[in-house]
């Protein structure tokens, strides 16, 4: 029999948060704060709907729900990420704990950009294992002293989510590093690169969902900010914004993003991609990490990005997602509290004299496969073997910090940096100088900032990394102290030299320095040997621009922008109604415009009945049949209500459609009072008995004979597209192509056609999946326009408008229709519904899910209608052929009439 634990286990993977109870449910384990958790603040309901039935989600629910934000509490940032940044140790009798902060965290560095007014609670796991029956205790001293809630994960959770998931799979593949092996990592060894394990992705989320239950005890939901860091908690934003549909909540990713290529192997990719979009603002180091993010999103989930006023969002449901690109900085002042030091004198004097006459280089990096330690040293070895002048002369000294994972591939890259500098050195060295000065330990904060003050330059050869903030370390190393403050050990040279590689973070930040391509060993020992010989002058110019941007874009110049745009990406969070919607990882918040409502049954029926002159507007594709059905035809079931609704003599009934008249005609041909208006309004015909009208001037298509000749030229360059002809309009179809190439395909073929028919009367737009030339003075608004003008003319003034569409060409109509009434073509107070489908920013005032749901409306207002008997009788008539008197039923064309 399958465990109750195990099954929250496989709920948990599968997305089923509704199996596992509001916050996780279950007993409070130790460490929870229990009855003294903070107080939320609660307001007035709002507009959310329930998302299931459990009381105290409902509960959790409607505490954020409030239209007008409180101000009974100050606002509050809490930061989550994987480790607190405080240190933990046991006393030394054993009876408790001593915790201090740790300095060399980022998170908690970044306080200094957050406002004054502004609390910092901090979320997350303690590099320390606390016993079960101290982790009560802990807590209470961390929050109370520190403002710090820890985290308690079950060491073997913690083993498989931290080393199996995060490291083990996460960190490879963000850093470019496609799964090779068969089958998953041993459970003694972990291994990088292994393939997906389900099992793992388990832990992963369920770790996740401890670090939400730890957020749920202290969050005050309506004015708490909430940043997660980092990839190890991508599943968390999910789980707080289904308990919170107004959460405002960022996300910051300190690792790279990989390409879609590579991401897209990832068997959980999407689930990924939507939880991240649960965020309001994410951001990222580097534009190119932001860019393969984008790019991934329109691939996988078909969403655009818009840039506007130099913000990037991503409009998901509703929701404006932020796109935030800035490379995080260091905190100069812990830097330079350190250069004071009295023992940062006396290492900064003995290294010195240590390396007298020695040209020194220097490496800082962590053990880890990504960081291209041994290119570094295959291209040094290159460079005293084509430049002998610096044998006996330069020095590269390599610190290696500890591997924060482990596993075969760290055993073996140890082995490999071992080998070459043993190889090095026994070619190269002599007695009293080693080109190769290997540290293979954690070094002290004092010790490292001296080698970097006596180092001429500062190599970082990384395959991949995120950011890396090396280089910014040195460059304040070697500015040294204000002048009046420093003492001579440590008054830095004010020059310096970078060679970086150009795939990490912070390279383009580094427009000084030499960026190398690390996997060529050749080209970086001549960046090597063009460093150290460049001249004295050359380095001050390039350290003093370095020194300028890394002094001014500081860590809390980075947390201060990141707050900043993170107040501006939720502003309107109590303005617009919302919901969620969708289970699992599927699970996103609807948020909608106030004046923006979905199309209700019971209104649009109350108007129906009450009027006498009802216009009806229909567009054809993506409203009454789906975009994407490979039958396109309309159902019998369509065509017998559209017959209804144009069988009352109280309707006028119209497809509107971009399509051809004879593809409209032939669809619609057992529609006899059907109006049609095709290729946008530019042909109309009001009955099928009646002749086909134009309604610009007689086409002049000489153009055709110069777009066609283009659009062929991007047909045969993109796979899946076609030319749709007709007879006043062309029509380049994509829908069928890759999007990333077919969309760039587009906006290169909408720049070429308008230049290229700059002088003709014709309009060049896309649209969804389409870019279409058509004649000037054409559109579906116009159309709409004079169909109502007739109305009026012929007695039959309009007081009932309904007009469904779903694209681009449909917003001209919804926007003729609202200013029908100003204009007095339709009758005072008509009702307008305006009705676009899908949740999307619209000019209509009302939307319904899908083609589904208009049917379904059509078909309420059919059995509302009042079919006219002369009508009835005609149609008869004409459609005596398809009579069938079997079953008592006789059946004439789509009407059926029931044996008496």
């Amino acid at each position: 029999m399958m465990s109750r634990s195990y099954t929250n286990l496989l709920d948990l993977a599968a997305g089923n948060f509704a199996a596992l109870g509001p916050a996780g449910g279950g007993r409070r384990r130790p460490g929870s704060f229990g009855a003294r958790r903070m107080p939320r603040v609660m307001t007035a309901p709002g507009t959310l709907s329930e998302l299931d039935d459990e009381e105290d989600e409902r509960a959790a629910t409607s505490s954020v729900a409030s239209d007008v934000p409180s101000s009974a509490v100050c606002e509050r940032l809490i930061v989550v990420a994987n480790q607190l940044p405080v240190v933990a140790r046991r006393r030394p009798d054993g009876r408790g704990w001593v915790f201090s902060w740790d300095d060399d965290s980022l998170l908690l560095r970044l306080r200094d950009g957050v406002p004054d007014d502004m609390e910092v609670l901090f979320i997350g796991t303690l590099r320390a294992d606390v016993p079960a029956a101290e982790q009560d205790e802990v807590s209470q001293t961390l929050i109370d002293g520190f403002r710090c809630a820890p985290v308690f994960l079950p060491p073997d959770l913690y083993d498989r989510f931290y080393q199996n998931f995060c490291k083990g799979y996460l960190w490879p593949l963000f850093h470019y590093m496609l799964p090779f092996a068969s089958g998953p990592p041993p459970k003694d060894a972990p291994s990088r690169g292994g393939r997906f394990d389900r099992a793992s992705w388990e832990a992963y989320v369920l770790a996740n969902k401890h670090f939400f239950e730890k957020v749920v005890e202290v969050i005050n939901p309506e004015d708490d900010y909430v940043w997660v860091h980092d990839y190890h908690l991508m599943a968390l934003p999910t789980f707080l914004r289904r308990r919170f549909n107004r959460l405002r909540l960022g996300f910051f990713l300190h690792s790279p993003f990989p390409s879609s290529e590579i991401y897209r192997s990832l068997p959980v990719r999407e689930e990924i991609l939507r939880t991240m979009l649960n965020c309001d603002l994410i951001g990222f180091h580097t534009f190119d990490y932001a860019r393969h993010f984008l790019s991934c999103c329109s691939r996988m989930l078909g969403i655009e990005y818009q840039s506007k006023r130099g913000y990037i969002g991503l409009d998901y449901f509703g929701r404006t997602v932020g796109i935030k690109i800035m490379p995080v900085g260091i905190h100069m002042g812990q830097l330079q509290s350190v250069l004071r030091l009295p023992d940062m004198q006396c290492k900064v004097a003995e290294l010195r004299q240590q390396f007298e006459g020695k040209t020194v280089l220097l490496g800082m990096d962590d053990m880890d496969i990504f960081k291209g330690i041994n290119l570094k040293l295959l291209a040094f070895e290159y460079m005293l073997r084509m430049h002998p002048k610096w044998q006996r002369r330069a020095v590269l000294v390599q610190i290696v910090n500890p591997a924060r994972g482990k596993g075969k591939d760290i055993e073996f890259i140890r082995a490999e940096i071992q080998d070459s500098c043993e190889r090095i050195n026994s070619e190269f060295g002599q007695p009293g100088y080693s080109p190769i000065v290997f540290i293979d330990q954690n070094v002290p904060s004092v010790e490292k900032l001296a080698y970097y003050t006596v180092a001429e330059c500062v190599v970082v050869t990384a395959v991949r990394d995120g950011m890396n903030l090396t280089p910014y370390e040195y460059i304040v190393c070697r500015q040294g102290l204000p002048s009046s403050e420093s003492a001579p050990e440590v008054s830095g040279p004010r020059k310096s030299m970078l060679v970086v590689s150009e795939f990490i973070g912070c390279s383009p930040s580094l427009s000084g320095a030499i960026r190398v391509n690390p996997w060529n060993t050749e080209a970086t020992a001549e960046s090597l040997n063009e460093a150290i010989s460049m001249s004295e002058r050359e380095k001050q110019l390039r350290h003093e621009k370095h020194y300028r941007y890394v002094s001014t874009h500081d860590v809390a110049y980075w947390s201060r922008s990141f707050i900043q745009d993170l107040e501006r990406a939720c502003k309107d969070h109590f303005r617009k109604p919302c919901w969620g919607i969708g289970l699992g990882f599927g699970f996103r918040v609807v948020a909608l415009d106030p004046n923006f409502a979905k199309l209700s049954f019971d209104s649009i029926l109350m108007s129906y009945g009450r009027s006498k002159s009802r216009a009806i507007f229909l567009d054809y594709d993506g409203t009454l049949v789906p975009q994407a059905s490979i039958n396109q035809r309309p159902s019998e079931e369509l065509v017998s209500i559209i017959n209804t609704l144009c069988l009352d003599r109280n309707n006028i009934v119209f497809i509107v459609s971009g399509r051809s008249k004879a593809s409209l005609a032939s669809m619609f041909s057992s529609c006899p009072m059907l109006g049609i208006a095709a290729e946008h309004g530019y042909f109309l015909r009001w009955t099928q008995d009646e002749e086909w009208q134009i309604s610009a001037q007689s086409p002049d298509v000489g153009w055709m004979q110069m777009a066609e000749p283009v659009m062929n030229l991007y047909t045969e360059a993109t796979d899946g597209s076609y030319i749709e002809t007709k007879e006043t309009a062309l029509v380049w179809h994509h829908r069928d192509a890759d999007q990333g190439f077919a969309s760039s395909q587009a906006k290169e073929m909408l720049d070429h056609l308008e230049r290229v028919l700059v002088s003709e009367a014709v309009v060049v737009k896309s649209g969804q999946f389409i870019v279409e030339v058509k004649p000037q003075g054409v559109s579906k608004g116009l159309v709409a326009e004079k169909i109502l003008t007739s109305m009026k003319e012929k007695g039959q003034q309009a007081d009932f408008v309904l007009c469904i569409g779903d694209d681009r060409s449909d917003e001209d109509m919804f926007e003729n229709i609202a200013d029908a009434m100003k204009r007095s073509i339709v009758a005072p107070k008509t009702p307008l519904f305006a009705c676009t489908v899908g949740q999307k920013p619209s000019k209509a005032k009302f939307y319904l899910d899908d083609t589904y749901e208009v049917v379904s409306m059509l078909s309420a207002l059919a059995e509302a209608s009042e079919p006219d008997p002369t009508d009835l009788a005609d149609d008869l008539a004409t459609s005596v052929s398809s009579l069938d008197i079997g079953d008592e039923q006789i059946q004439f064309g789509n009407i059926r009439i029931e044996g008496s």
